[in-house]
């Protein structure tokens, strides 16, 4: 029989294993969404809306797979949401018109929604100091986006890009039915029949969900539509093919999976409050350069009108998307922090409804940045938009978290103070 032990790392190398696939699915239409809008004539706008149709359905059904999770358990769920995803990859393959992707896009979706099932699942085999780093490492499959982005574009240049969801529909069910052997159950882990979906659902009048939610919408839901956004970026502005583009955008993607390991470390020693904060501000940081437009500027001088370029070249660009997903892989794993902290027996639910969030920023987000692309022009638009998101989400926090815990550290210190001179 196995130890306890083996059964916790079975079921988080198995679980992360499973979300990769899952996340390599969902972000699958980053790369054979260029040729499908070169091949039906989309604007930027509609291929906002292609690429980030998945990522609808993928957020919508966060909070009820995490209740299912909670009231089921994870393994069973985990699995049937896999084998439910597996016709309508396929089916990819054989779309002609603009809506035939819009809809199978919307089934595929469902397997996004696997974060918040092995999110649960992977957290409830572990005492709760060791949860930032259970969850971080199951995070990790995150870089499912980045091997999408270094596989498909080799599967398009050889066979078409047609090739990607056949095999990629392949490649699930084998994932599927591996996961389920190789995974087990704990009826301890599930929540009592007793605790109804009102009761569950209550957790949303608590702000610190609501505020999680707006941090996740960020690290989360700003790397998903980064992630799918970027390797068209790098075609447009720069001008490399789709395999280099792709691999340029990797960079922004392998760090904000593998690293979100060390986010769960880094949350558990340091607590998630630090490292969000300090996540949001190196952000912000990133962001103010990324969002500075290709400049040609003119200067009237003495001896004539002399011009300069500023502007980032590739090399800066990419040296700044590879920071910032390192900050989002980090962040990644601290939201969850809070939520394993505050929400220790409900968590299947509160990721959900978090999860949500995140994936509801992943889905609007890519639509914004292509209408404001179509509206404006300019392409450092999207990255403008990301700056005024974080501002926003830094003065919230700051007001919220930051003084209060300022305030009780004050009186703490002047009640200590009080009992030395008495």
């Amino acid at each position: 029989m196995a130890s306890e032990k083996y059964k916790q790392w079975s079921v988080v190398v198995m679980s992360t294993l499973a979300f990769t696939v899952c996340f390599m699915i969902w972000m699958m239409f980053a790369v054979i969404g260029i040729p499908i809008k070169q091949t039906l004539g989309l604007n930027e706008t509609q291929f906002g809306v292609l690429i980030a149709m998945p990522v609808l359905t993928g957020s919508l059904i966060r909070l009820p797979l995490g209740m299912w999770t909670d009231r089921f358990g994870g393994r069973i769920v985990f699995f049937i949401l896999m084998l439910s995803t597996v016709i309508p990859i396929w089916m990819i393959s054989l779309g002609t018109e603009f809506w035939h992707y819009l809809v199978t896009g919307l089934f595929v979706g469902v397997a996004g929604g696997s974060f918040t099932v092995g999110i649960a699942y992977c957290a409830r085999w572990f005492p709760r100091n060791r949860q930032g780093l259970a969850m971080g490492i199951f995070g990790a499959g995150n870089t499912g986006a980045a091997v999408t982005k270094l596989v498909a574009p080799m599967i398009v240049v050889g066979w078409g890009w047609t090739m990607v969801p056949r095999v990629y529909a392949v490649l699930m069910l084998v994932t599927a039915i591996a996961f389920w052997f190789l995974t087990y159950s704990d009826p301890a882990h599930k929540v009592s029949k007793t605790i109804t979906v009102r009761e569950q659902l209550l957790a949303l009048k608590d702000p610190r969900v609501w505020r999680y939610c707006q941090y996740y919408s960020i690290v989360f839901g700003g790397y998903v539509a980064m992630a799918l956004w970027m390797t068209k970026y790098y075609i447009t502005e720069y001008g490399f093919n789709l395999q280099t583009a792709a691999l340029l955008a990797a960079a922004f993607s392998i760090p904000g999976g593998i690293l979100r390991a060390i986010g769960g470390h880094f949350s558990d020693k340091f607590g998630a409050h630090t490292v969000t904060w300090w996540v949001l501000w190196v952000s912000l940081l990133c962001l103010f350069f990324l969002s500075y437009p290709q400049t040609q500027l003119t200067i009237m001088t003495v001896s004539g009108p002399q011009s300069f370029h500023i502007g980032l070249n590739v090399w800066v660009f990419t040296a700044l998307m590879f920071t910032m997903g390192i900050a989002f892989a980090i962040g990644k794993a601290s939201v969850f922090k809070y939520i394993s902290d505050d929400f220790p027996h409900n968590i299947g639910v509160i990721s959900g409804i978090v999860g949500l969030a995140g994936g509801m920023g992943g889905f609007l987000l890519p639509i914004i940045f292509g209408a404001l692309v179509d509206l404006t022009g300019v392409r450092s638009s999207a990255f403008m938009l990301m700056f005024g998101i974080i501002w926003v989400s830094l003065l919230w926090m700051y007001f919220t978290e930051v003084r209060p815990i300022h305030k009780s550290q004050q009186k703490l210190s002047a009640a200590e103070c009080v009992d030395v001179l008495e």
